[in-house]
């Protein structure tokens, strides 16, 4: 097993109003970067040294263990014969990389750890995460023992909410990052001291990731916006350890220049990447010309592959079946363009249990391979030598990869999730049902 590990750069505020400012991904002037780095996960190899992790003997881990074996036998793409080192690279040129987008503010190092581990033991390719050391550390410590298993930001005050607030902020908040809690205190007046309720708690900012929702509910307008910028330094430091393969910058394309500053300043760290990997917008038919003005700035210094992110409608995949609407748009629209330039396509942005469908039905779930038969008759695919890359290299899974395994790790009685084996079954089950459709092209059980 063997991961890209991925930084991203997003230098947007984290909570905004408009989707337009969402998504920008650069700084006013005289601001800092806001960076994530990320892990290629690879099953079945193990790029460099042996994990110090150890999985602890259990009967229900030996269940994980033959679940995961079960899921390589139906899947022989999964075990690949390419150096460890290019399997990522492999999976982008089938058409099945599956990404995990932990988050680029999303900060909860013992979640993002458990998150790690489920979905490395269910095959991603890569975990995105926060540029930020202890982040990146628990996304390795949780990778690290899913090898040892099977080798394989908002903010406001909660005294200012009224006692009564309904507090539909914490229901609509997609990472449980909103936690309120009704107190009863006493309070002087001229009839001495007399009972009144607040409200404490607020925003967890190690968990919020900036999706914005609770802003249009609040009946009160007392959620603002706070700015999460990144180092640029300091990331260019995280960009040089063993244990970062890629880095992903977001951006709306629009200012080339504020990219150009930003790609100059990472200098050298750039030399021990994997993959460059570039999240933009649907900007029409101007999307095209800018992807073009990205790419002379960036081919000069490239010294890997290079992917194109196609952010359709971010942080909205645990919303519904159409919020993977758009990204399929945009997909449709950048695989029928015959001069984009050169890099992998992958989906981001609205993504979650039905866009593997969707793509099937445009006609995008290609990827330029032998049609194999396994045993119960679903199709599953084996890379032609020499063929050319998929059009659609992948797909990304954020909000609604956390969501589906976000009720078992919240049920944990302690940080680490290999500690409670059924829990760990539990939640990989869930993992597969998501990643295998991708890899397999069909749930994997």
């Amino acid at each position: 097993m063997s991961f890209i590990r991925y930084i991203r750069w997003e230098e947007f505020p984290i909570l905004e109003e408009e989707r337009e400012r969402e998504r920008s991904c650069f700084s006013p002037p005289g601001t800092t970067w806001n960076h994530a780095p990320a892990l290629f996960p690879r099953r079945f190899h193990h790029a460099g040294k042996s994990s110090p992790a150890t999985a602890p003997p259990s009967p229900s881990l030996d269940a994980v263990r033959r679940l995961v074996d079960s899921t390589t036998s139906k899947n022989p793409a999964a075990v690949s014969s390419f150096p460890a080192s290019e399997h990522p690279i492999q999976a982008l040129r089938r058409g099945n990389w599956v990404k995990l987008i932990c988050g680029a503010s999303f900060e909860d190092a013992a979640d993002v750890r458990n998150l790690s581990l489920l979905y490395a033991l269910a095959g991603v390719d890569c975990i995105d995460c926060a540029a930020d050391s202890s982040v990146v550390n628990a996304v390795v410590e949780g990778v690290e023992m899913a090898m040892s298993i099977a080798p394989v930001r908002d903010q406001f005050d909660p005294e200012d909410c009224p006692p009564d607030c309904s507090r539909p902020c914490e229901r609509v908040c997609p990472a449980n990052a909103i936690s309120l809690e009704r107190l009863s205190v006493k309070e002087e007046s001229p009839d001495g001291l007399i009972p009144r309720g607040v409200l404490q708690g607020g925003v967890i900012t190690e968990r919020c990731y900036g999706c914005g929702r609770c802003f249009p509910v609040c009946p009160y307008d007392k959620i603002r916006a706070m700015t999460y910028i990144r180092d640029v330094a300091a990331t260019s430091e995280l960009l040089k350890r063993d244990d970062v393969d890629a880095v992903e910058i977001h951006t709306s394309g629009r200012h080339p220049d504020l990219f150009r500053e930003l790609w100059n300043s990472l200098g050298d760290s750039l030399n021990h990447m994997k993959l460059i990997a570039i999240s933009l917008p649907n900007s029409g038919e101007s999307t095209v010309s800018a992807m073009d003005n990205l790419y002379l700035i960036i081919k000069e210094n490239l010294r890997c592959h290079n992917l194109w992110q196609l952010d359709g409608r971010p942080m909205s995949g645990d919303i519904g079946r159409g919020a993977t609407k758009e990204t399929i748009d945009f997909a449709v629209h950048l695989a029928a363009a015959q001069d984009r330039p050169p890099g992998f396509l992958q989906l981001a942005g609205g993504t979650n249990a039905h866009t593997v469908d969707c793509l099937k039905k445009v006609g995008l779930f290609q990827t330029w391979s032998i049609p194999d038969q396994t045993k119960d008759g679903a199709s599953c695919s084996t890379a032609m030598p020499g063929a050319p890359p998929a059009l659609i290299g992948g797909v990304a899974f954020g909000g609604y990869a956390r969501k589906i395994v976000g009720r078992v790790l919240s049920e944990l009685k302690s940080g680490q999730i290999e500690d409670h084996p059924e829990q760990l079954l539990v939640g990989l089950r869930e993992a597969l049902n998501l990643v295998g459709p991708m890899k397999c092209g069909r749930p994997t059980i």
